[in-house]
């Protein structure tokens, strides 16, 4: 076999030897903030789990926020508790408003969910360091940019809905600034909280988890 030449030689031509690129291991991390890559792959992720925990969260709150409202305007108290859960039970299935609460769940799903994300990593960006300072400014920043914000975005949202947008106007004039200050004395103290102890992917949850309360009176606030 020498005579013929080793190594994939023949007589005196020796053949080039093919190697095959090595292919880099598949990633088997995944994403822990669960975003999705839109198509086009420009870079940008969509933040699917923010979404859906914000949009969710939204639900409920307005899911509550009705089931107050029926609740106190009930002329007469029943005294079974089992006929209470009944009537609980049938005035949600029957009574309830679907596509109200459609409105609060797509707006958390749609705009609070990914725009607050991308708020809180812009401002982890800006203020990387967790001094009290840093917090304090992410504080004060979260309350006159971002609460105006959602507070302008959610009557929009919901007037646009209602097929009611020359009406806004009005709506801002007379609930956009009470609004805004009632959000102040809920919203500091937990906006507080959540940038001193709270990590970056955690955050929209546990601010999503605030708006349970915040969610019930903007919903009611928005329905009167």
């Amino acid at each position: 076999m020498e005579a013929l030449g080793g190594n994939g030689a023949f007589w005196a031509w020796k053949l080039p030897v093919i190697r095959r690129p090595k292919r880099p291991p598949p990633s088997n991390s995944k994403s822990s903030d669960s975003t999705v890559e839109p198509t086009g792959g420009g870079g940008r992720r969509f933040p699917l789990k923010q979404a859906v925990t914000a949009a969710s969260l939204a639900l409920t709150g307005d899911t509550i926020a009705q089931l107050n409202d029926r609740w106190r305007k009930r002329k007469q108290p029943v005294s079974d508790s089992s006929d209470t859960i009944k009537d609980i039970i049938s005035s949600v299935i029957s009574h309830h408003d679907w596509l109200r609460s459609l409105r609060m769940t797509t707006y958390g799903f749609l705009l609070y969910g990914p725009g607050s994300f991308a708020w809180y990593k812009y401002l982890d960006h800006c203020l990387p360091h967790q001094t009290a300072q840093n917090i304090m400014l992410k504080v004060l920043l979260n309350q006159i940019v971002l609460g105006p914000c959602v507070i302008a975005v959610v009557f929009a949202w919901n007037n646009l809905w209602l097929g009611k947008l020359s009406e806004l106007p009005n709506k801002y004039q007379k609930d956009a600034l009470p609004t805004l200050f009632y959000g102040f004395r809920f919203w500091i103290p937990v906006s507080l909280l959540n940038f001193w102890v709270v990590p970056l992917q955690a955050r929209v949850a546990f601010m999503s988890t605030g708006s349970i309360f915040w969610n019930f009176y903007l919903s009611s606030t928005l329905c009167k």
